[in-house]
């Protein structure tokens, strides 16, 4: 074994990395990104719930738990309705994750000596905001009561005021039922990506590209043929895994399947657009998996898929706000978990259609420019 001929080799890897400056930007930019990520996304604790708060009895001692709320750095509260309906709608629409009752008649009740109920109604459709945001609104109104104690003294306060919890949609808060609906847009996502990005890229390298367009086939002929049978496995992919989560894990769905078909069929567009302009922009297979790992990280961590994005810092949820992947996990669980139907999940659809005709537009078009060329 000859070093001289090892450090040789080990030079040409580094000129050869020297001459490719998009793949080490790629190495040197990603490092970054996933630490800036992790240190702000992995790290925090679940904070700013938006919530809203539904005051009926319209007394000192409901300004006070009003305030209370509001000033904790748990939960900002977005709403405040004039009934309980109108709390169903901003639960099913996704505006709120928790929401406060505060019944007519709180403060006679504690002036009575009688215990004060309040009810907490927590957004069951993802299992980790549900399993703290009730605790964390337990922890507000035992502090409430904490400090009454201490102004009125043990033997004046009475029972105080009781939260009584009710998680909607996921009341036995099982992971496993929003963990599912969004394994189905994670499975497709990175399979339409991944084996897009290697799409051109791989036949521009071997030749076959040039070697195919000597033939009759016209470049909307080839697009179609590339794309469609990527489509069916992945549509098969989805099947199985919609299948095992209902069937063994029993995971509910409580929705209408055309919304889950629509919002699918639009995030698959999207998936594979961006997929094909990877491939497009690359020069090598190495340089378009690189690409996709850079794009598959902040799409996983950002979208609300493993953390909530209300927790996020507002410049990481203005980026969460530009992932297609964030529209469709809203998509899958309001459906599955909420039942929620087109009416409720208007945005998130409408958001998923302008990506699909933005970024799947963007790629046919540039896919039938660079293959005409």
């Amino acid at each position: 074994m000859s070093l001289r001929r090892i450090r040789l080799l080990i030079w040409k890897e580094f000129l050869q990395l020297r001459q490719d400056p998009f793949l080490a930007g790629i190495l040197v930019i990603a490092p970054i990104v996933q630490l800036i990520m992790f240190g702000y996304v992995v790290a925090v604790d679940i904070t700013h719930l938006n919530t809203a708060i539904l005051d009926l009895d319209r007394s000192n001692l409901s300004r006070q738990i009003d305030a209370d709320f509001a000033s904790s750095e748990y939960f900002t509260v977005v709403r405040r309705p004039g009934s309980e309906a109108e709390i169903r709608a901003l639960l099913d629409q996704g505006i709120v994750q928790i929401a406060v009752v505060i019944p007519e008649g709180t403060q006679d009740a504690l002036t009575h000596g009688t215990t004060a109920p309040i009810g907490l109604i927590v957004d069951g459709s993802d299992s980790q905001v549900s399993s703290v945001a009730g605790g964390y609104a337990s922890q507000i109104i035992a502090g409430l009561n904490a400090d009454r104690v201490q102004q009125l003294g043990a033997n004046l306060a009475g029972p105080g005021v009781n939260a009584q919890v009710r998680v909607l949609y996921n009341p036995t808060v099982q992971s496993i039922n929003t963990m599912v609906p969004g394994l189905i847009a994670v499975i497709s996502m990175i399979s339409l990506m991944i084996v897009m990005s290697q799409a051109v890229v791989k036949e521009r390298e071997s030749g076959t590209l040039v070697q195919m367009f000597v033939t009759p086939i016209h470049a909307g002929e080839y697009l179609v043929g590339k794309i469609v049978p990527y489509v069916i496995l992945a549509t098969i992919q989805v099947a199985i895994v919609t299948t095992v989560g209902i069937g063994w894990f029993k995971v509910p769905f409580n929705g209408n399947v055309w919304v889950v078909v629509v919002g699918m069929v639009l995030f698959m567009l999207t998936s594979i657009g961006l997929g094909l302009l990877v491939s497009l922009m690359a020069r090598t297979r190495q340089q378009a998996q690189q690409v996709i790992m850079f794009l598959m990280l902040p799409f996983m961590i950002l979208s609300g898929f493993i953390f909530p994005v209300q927790s996020m810092p507002p410049v990481l949820q203005a980026v969460s706000a530009m992932i297609p992947m964030t529209y469709i996990l809203e998509v899958l669980r309001g459906a599955f978990v909420k039942g929620s139907g087109f009416a409720d999940l208007a945005v998130p659809l409408l958001a998923l259609a302008g990506f699909a005709i933005v970024i799947f537009g963007s790629a046919v078009i540039a896919t039938r420019r660079r293959i005409t060329e």
